[in-house]
């Protein structure tokens, strides 16, 4: 079911994506040869209409736009990409990077709207709360036991069966500075495994107060809050700008780490290790898959502006070479970075792809 949903997920990400460069292209009076979900071999023709071809493909990965002169040889005349000016081919092209930014909006405004993790100060009434490890003090009692950054606390008793009630950030302080020097379990959730480990609170674990018993746990509440449609709607906006700085800053750093051979590949994820996130993500909710197909969608148009031949910031990078010749780049000259480009973009997924699979048999 994990597995269907990533399918679901990247064929709506790349869809709406193509959806853009299709609405534009109409807009423009660019001719569009065929509209479809899939990639060929071709299943079936849904419509034609016009002079517009809706089909359903084999292979359920995403989708694509063909337009009237995207061979750039034979195709010309009227409704042709290639003989269209040079700004229309631009807008065309920056389409599908602003389809998935508004989608990413739309996913982060319903994400909001139905709910997905957020640190609270204290519970509300009636409402369900979690209480997860933040931080770990190294050397700390919590760091012997094993204990890890973003682990749940399930439960805390003491020697005398007394538990620690509400689960809080202050409750948990003021439980663990009454039973200095006494032995706790405390019972979490590690990964998929619930795990039990026995802590002595000491002194001068916290440097800010050496004085008082600690187990070294940083600790975050947690719970699901949904926002109202026009609170959503505003507070997604900046939520999808800070999640296109954000990546944008991490895959400029990638970049520069593979030129100055300090790249970190193992941490990227790929379609195989997608499986495994989407999972997680699903365990907290439908609004959590949506954040994480927001995030997804916003990866997705970042990479798309990436100046590589083969996507389209690449061919805005051609159009941007062309119009300060003044004439075309040869044909065969695009056709051999396209070749080199989707050569070095298979290496790279294979070396991701390895990574997943590493992360997962591990």
């Amino acid at each position: 079911m994990t597995a269907l949903l990533v399918v679901a997920i990247l064929v709506l990400l790349i869809v709406v994506h193509e959806l853009g460069h299709f609405v534009v292209a109409k807009l423009t009076k660019v001719r569009v040869e065929e509209f479809g979900v899939g990639y060929p071999p071709r299943a079936f023709l849904l419509a034609k209409i016009g002079k517009t071809e809706y089909t359903l493909n084999w292979l359920p990965f995403g989708g694509f736009v063909r337009l009237y002169g995207d061979d750039g040889v034979t195709e010309h005349g009227r409704g042709s990409i290639t003989d269209a000016r040079p700004w229309v081919q631009a807008v065309i092209l920056v389409a599908g990077v602003t389809a998935n930014a508004i989608l990413a909006w739309f996913l982060f405004t319903n994400a909001l709207v139905l709910g997905v993790p957020t640190i609270v100060d204290a519970p509300q009434q009636g409402e369900k709360t979690q209480l997860f490890v933040s931080d770990i003090v190294q050397g700390s009692p919590a760091a012997a036991s094993g204990m890890a950054q973003g682990d749940e606390i399930l439960m805390v008793a003491d020697a005398k069966g007394q538990t620690l009630s509400p689960l809080t950030p202050d409750a948990m302080l003021e439980y663990v500075k009454e039973r200095g020097g006494q032995k706790l379990t405390v019972t979490y959730q590690h990964g998929d495994s619930v795990e039990v480990a026995t802590m002595q609170p000491a002194n001068a674990v916290v440097p800010s107060a050496a004085g008082r018993p600690a187990l070294g746990i940083g600790l975050a509440l947690v719970a699901n809050r949904a926002l109202s449609w026009p609170s959503a709607f505003y507070e997604a906006f900046f939520i999808t700008r800070d999640a296109f700085v954000s990546t944008a800053q991490s895959l400029w750093g990638i970049l520069i780490g593979l030129f100055t051979n300090k790249a970190d590949l193992s941490d990227i994820v790929g379609p195989v290790g997608l499986v495994s996130v989407v999972h997680i993500a699903s365990k907290n909710g439908i609004g959590n898959v949506l954040k994480l197909a927001a995030f997804i969608s916003v990866n997705l148009a970042i990479i798309n502006l990436i100046p590589i031949p083969a996507l389209d910031g690449g061919r805005l990078l051609i159009l941007f070479i062309e119009a300060i010749r003044r004439k075309k780049i040869p044909r065969i000259g695009i056709q051999l970075l396209n070749g080199l480009s989707i050569i070095l973009v298979a290496i790279l997924m294979l070396v991701v792809t390895y990574h997943d699979i590493a992360r997962l048999v591990g």
